[in-house]
C-alpha cells in the first residue's frame, strides 16, 4: 500500500483511534477497583469524623488501612429504617442517599450507623445531603442515645467557594453543632437553624451561618431540616 496515499492515512488514523480507545478503556477498568475503594474509605472517614475519630488519618503512613481499622473497631452496627421508624432490609453503607432524597419521605430508606466509644457510649450517626451554591453538600450528624443531642458533625462539599461556603467542612464551623438539640422542650422537632448574623449563645437550636456564604448556609439549614426530619418517628420511638 502506498504510504503516501489518503487511504493509508485514513486507515492508520482509524487503527490508532481504536488502539488508544482500547488502552484507555483497559486503564479505566484496571483503576476502577482502586477508585471505588478510595470512595469507600473516604465515606468511612467522614462517618468516623462525626464522632471525632480518625481526625489524624491524613498523617498516617497507610491512611486507608488506618481508617478501615478504626471503622471496624468503632462502628459496631448499621441498619436502615423507614419513615415509620421500622427497620427494613438492606445494607446501610450502600444506600444512595441522593436517590433516596428524590423519593417521597414515606418511600425513603434511611441509614443509621452506630458507633461505640472506648467507654461504652453509643452514638447514632445519620447521613445528610443537600444543595449548596455551586453543587451538592453532604455530611454526617451524630446523636447521643437520647436521639436529640448532637455530639458531632462532619460536612463536605463538591465545589463551594474557598473561604466562603467551603468553610462548612472546617472544624470551627462543625464544632458549633456539638450540644445542639433537634427537639424543643415540648419534644417537637425543630432541627438546628443556621442563622445569618449570628445565633444567640444560649440558643440550643441554632448555630452561626458562614460569613459571606449565605446560600451555602441556607442549603445546609434546609438539608438538616429535611434529612433529619425524615427520622423523627424513629427518634421518638427510641426515646420512649
Amino acid at each position: 500500500m502506498n504510504t503516501q496515499s489518503n487511504t493509508y492515512t485514513f486507515l492508520y488514523a482509524a487503527i490508532m483511534v481504536v488502539v488508544v480507545a482500547a488502552l484507555l478503556s483497559f486503564a479505566a477498568m484496571s483503576l476502577k477497583p482502586m477508585q471505588d475503594k478510595n470512595v469507600e474509605v473516604e465515606k468511612k472517614k467522614s462517618i468516623l469524623s462525626s464522632v471525632s475519630l480518625g481526625l489524624d488519618a491524613d498523617e498516617q503512613e497507610n491512611k486507608n488501612s488506618y481508617i478501615e481499622s478504626l471503622y471496624d473497631k468503632y462502628i459496631v452496627d448499621s441498619y436502615i429504617v423507614n419513615s415509620k421508624g421500622e427497620k427494613v432490609k438492606g445494607e446501610a453503607f450502600t444506600v444512595d442517599l441522593k436517590k433516596e432524597l428524590d423519593k417521597p419521605v414515606e418511600s425513603r430508606k434511611l441509614p443509621v450507623f452506630v458507633s461505640k466509644q472506648d467507654d461504652g457510649t453509643k452514638n447514632y450517626i445519620l447521613p445528610v445531603r443537600g444543595k449548596g451554591l455551586w453543587g451538592p453538600i453532604w455530611g454526617y450528624v451524630a446523636l447521643k442515645n437520647d436521639y436529640n443531642t448532637i455530639v458531632g458533625a462532619s460536612f463536605d462539599h463538591k465545589s463551594e467557594t474557598p473561604g466562603l461556603g467551603a468553610e462548612i467542612n472546617t472544624t470551627e464551623f462543625e464544632q458549633q453543632f456539638v450540644g445542639k438539640k433537634l427537639f424543643n422542650k415540648d419534644n417537637e422537632f425543630v432541627s438546628v437553624d443556621v442563622v445569618k448574623g449570628g445565633a444567640p449563645d444560649d440558643d440550643p437550636h441554632a448555630v452561626d451561618a458562614i460569613s459571606g456564604g449565605t446560600i451555602t448556609s441556607n442549603g445546609l439549614d434546609a438539608m438538616l431540616e429535611d434529612n433529619l426530619g425524615s427520622y423523627v418517628t424513629y427518634f421518638k420511638q427510641q426515646q420512649k
